[in-house]
């Protein structure tokens, strides 16, 4: 009897021994951009180093993210373990109890690093609830050659009277060649985005301090009627379907003469691996209307996780290290400093060899020169730069954005759509009880 348990206990062992154990796999949705792209070539150093992990990755184009992450984390569905999300969402959903505070990531993460203004948007109530894999503002890139071509110099902080005038100067329409590429497809992210923070600069706002829409206002018609001229003077074919990636993919192919747009895609344009004008790119503040504000935005696409994961402890280590210093480290050992995630930590804009990218100083003065708590030249009762952190921003701007797409394709009058998008935002605030 004794030989036959000794001979069932072995077996078992032996069992045990070879059941492999099963890795937790994290589901990690992102959004379809090059820096986003290149973390997830990266991931085998993440895996390497927790073996215990396994990556699966669901990667999403701008608006269908945003969609697909808003219903998973009101739901608390636990279909993703790792969002990536933006200035926006955080500390809206972290008020609500949606995601999972990171005051606890380990002390050689350095949190005290994050750049201050970065940092506190993402915390709510003494809690961190995501960290930057990037920050941005947005800028003026412009192609020099084409610049002195026209017979013109870009000044390091223009005006929109100036963008306007080289646009044109640079448009060589029957060579596919266009002065300015900027966002026309719809989403409260793509066209709203640079829209707003353009009518910022031209005197507009979103609401009055009573929480009036202010859309029939002259500022705005000001805003709209100077950009639809632009991009139909100087602007390329289509303009009302192209968001961030299909500007980028005009610009790197040499089509466009200026793009201001996220200063992000600065590394992507100046990258000779897929850009073909990658000698020939300058950089410029986003532009003024002389009025005291720039029309530049500020945004941090994050890494956060939702509450309703199973798998926190994780998701955790995964956020501590594509937003670390040493991923930073990994990024410029394996593509150069050019191609680092920019504008999250002060030790970056510390360090010598990123201190020789030809855009760094420009990025971080964009970053530095935007002010959510002021966003507009008269005073508002919202926080955000091109965007108003209020819940039902969202759903309001989503609706704003394809009146202003259809004002661009040339299907209603530059009115029209200012006047709906007065009669939309007006109807969701009385509905939230903003007015009545």
């Amino acid at each position: 009897m004794k030989n036959l348990i000794r001979v069932l206990a072995g077996a078992t062992a032996a069992c045990m021994i070879a059941t492999p154990v099963l890795a937790e796999k994290l589901t990690i949705a992102t959004v379809n951009n090059g820096d986003m792209v290149r973390m997830q070539k990266l991931t085998d150093d993440f895996t390497a180093k927790n073996p215990g992990i396994e990556v699966e990755w669901v990667t999403l184009e701008e608006n269908i993210l945003r969609q697909r992450v808003t219903t998973d984390v009101a739901t608390k569905g636990g279909q993703y373990d790792v969002m990536t999300i933006g200035t926006y969402e955080v500390p809206i959903w972290g008020k609500k109890g949606w995601l999972v505070s990171l005051n606890d990531l380990p002390e050689s993460y350095d949190v005290d690093d994050i750049l201050p203004a970065i940092r506190g948007g993402l915390t709510v109530d003494d809690n961190l609830f995501a960290a930057p894999f990037y920050t941005e503002s947005s800028m003026v890139m412009y192609r020099k050659d084409l610049m002195e071509k026209a017979g013109l110099t870009m000044p390091q902080a223009p005006t929109w009277d100036f963008i306007g005038k080289a646009a044109r100067a640079m448009t060589d329409k029957q060579n596919e060649t266009y002065g300015i590429c900027l966002r026309g497809k719809a989403g409260w992210g793509e066209n709203v985005a640079f829209l707003t923070a353009t009518a910022n600069s031209f005197g507009a706002r979103w609401f009055n301090m009573d929480w009036k829409p202010q859309f029939t206002g002259e500022a705005w018609k000001k805003t709209l009627n100077f950009y639809i001229d632009l991009m139909n003077d100087a602007g390329p074919p289509g303009a009302s379907s192209n968001g961030f990636n299909e500007n980028l993919a005009l610009f790197q192919s040499g089509k466009c003469g200026m793009w201001i747009d996220a200063t992000v895609a600065a590394s992507f344009v100046t990258n000779p691996k897929d850009s073909q004008v990658a000698d020939k790119v300058g950089f410029a503040l986003a532009p003024d209307a002389g009025l005291g504000k720039r029309g530049n935005w500020l945004w941090a696409w994050s890494l956060a996780i939702p509450a309703g994961t199973q798998k926190a402890e994780s998701a955790k280590k995964f956020v501590a290290w594509a937003t670390s210093k040493e991923y930073l480290d990994l990024v410029a050992s394996k593509e150069g400093w050019a191609n680092v995630p920019p504008g999250t930590r002060a030790s970056l804009y510390a360090n010598e060899e990123y201190a020789k990218v030809p855009f760094a100083q420009m990025t971080l003065d964009s970053i530095n020169s935007a002010d959510p708590k002021n966003p507009a030249v008269d005073p508002v009762p919202y926080v955000g730069v091109q965007f108003v952190a209020i819940p039902e921003f969202q759903g309001i701007a989503t609706t704003v954005g394809q009146q202003f797409s259809a004002a661009l394709a040339g299907t209603v009058t530059a009115d029209q759509p200012l006047m709906n998008a007065q009669r939309i935002t007006e109807r969701a605030m009385k509905k939230a009880r903003y007015i009545k």
